[in-house]
């Protein structure tokens, strides 16, 4: 008899993006999974995977009780009707209300931990809050996967989670033949810099608008490239800066790949990560990456060789890299590509992490 997997997310692009080489590895296994996440993209995708998909609408920011409500009553209702013999939770939302259902249905389940989001960064009421919701969740899991030492040594030392409780992975590694390498550009006269991901102060825009500036105005011939959905009001500055000339705009893209292999160099001037994949990514096609010096990106860069990194929130820092970057001969700029393609084949290979994940839900006992 089969075991069956509900895996509950808050974005079925994201699950597929990232855990497709798990659920095939565990569908491989003889497991039955079975989704419980929004439909937005690849829906098709993690069906034809062999899943089973289950709708089931969330607010992925902020806390509005009416809807939260309904989110849990709809996990309850599909968990008591799927009867799991583990559930698998990703995000905050999932981790925290799945977490607390399974508890109430006493059914097996582990959490990942892929980043601890704007609540973590001060400490409001909001951090309170969001602490005491994950120790009722996380109470009980057998095992909480993280992404960085530092996100998994906060929910330690606040108590979360028990040191025992936790494990931690290289992120969600990355598909090297997926992310294959390509041709460094041959022309690096324009030196095109690339963006990836939510466009929202977070992520570092404004330090990187400002480098970028800064840049143009002292007479370098550099552009920027940015790729994401907008969280926060920067349109706007967009189509100023878009008129400028320097910077292009191309929103959502579903397949990045070759948006990098047009680049010179992936900028991501972050504030906080669990594990940015887009600095896996650019890194394994064999481009440079600037990034901050925080746990979440810093892992994804030998600095001086790979890449950089930067201090975060620290505009001048990153236009220091930035320049640093342009003045490099042009060997060296594809040299530091191939660099970061080789360390992400000895570090972050995704089937590495896949096969730790694997394993440690089977030293579980319960699948």
């Amino acid at each position: 008899m089969k075991n069956k997997v509900v895996i509950i997310a808050n974005n079925s692009g994201g699950l597929y993006s990232f855990r497709n080489e798990l659920i095939s590895e565990l569908i491989k296994q003889g497991n039955q999974i079975v989704l419980l996440t929004p439909f937005d993209t690849n829906v098709n995708d993690l069906r034809n995977l062999g899943t089973e998909m289950i709708e089931t609408p969330i607010k992925r920011r902020g806390v509005n009780p009416f809807e939260d409500f309904k989110l849990i009553m709809s996990y309850l209702h599909y968990l008591k009707e799927c009867n799991p013999n583990l559930v698998i939770t990703y995000t905050i939302k999932p981790n925290v209300y799945g977490g607390m259902l399974c508890r109430l249905l006493k059914v097996p389940y582990v959490a990942n931990i892929t980043g601890l989001g704007t609540a973590f960064q001060n400490d409001g009421i909001l951090r309170k809050l969001v602490t005491a919701m994950y120790k009722t969740g996380l109470k009980k899991a057998k095992v909480v996967f993280f992404e960085n030492v530092e996100n998994q040594q906060i929910f330690i030392s606040e108590n979360i989670v028990q040191k025992k409780q936790t494990y931690l992975l290289n992120g969600a590694g990355v598909n090297l033949e997926h992310y294959s390498v390509v041709d460094y550009p041959k022309d690096d006269r324009t030196i095109k810099f690339l963006f990836i991901g939510r466009i929202m102060k977070e992520k570092g825009v404004d330090e990187l608008f400002s480098a970028m500036e800064r840049l143009v105005s002292e007479g370098v011939d550099c552009t920027l490239d940015m790729l994401g959905g907008f969280e926060e009001n920067y349109a706007e500055k967009v189509i100023e800066y878009e008129r400028a000339g320097w910077l292009k705009y191309h929103g959502y893209q579903q397949d990045v790949r070759p948006f990098i292999a047009n680049s010179h160099c992936f900028v991501l001037p972050s504030w906080h990560e669990g594990m940015a994949n887009t600095n896996l990514e650019c890194a394994a096609m064999g481009r440079p990456i600037i990034t901050s010096k925080i746990h979440g990106c810093k892992e994804a860069v030998v600095d001086n060789v790979s890449g950089y990194l930067c201090e975060k929130k620290c505009s001048d820092d990153l236009y220091r890299v930035m320049k640093l970057f342009v003045k490099l001969p042009y060997n060296q700029k594809r040299k530091m590509g191939l660099a970061g393609r080789h360390y992400m084949e000895s570090a972050f290979d995704k089937r590495q992490v896949v096969n730790a994940t694997v394993r440690k839900l089977y030293e579980l006992g319960e699948l």
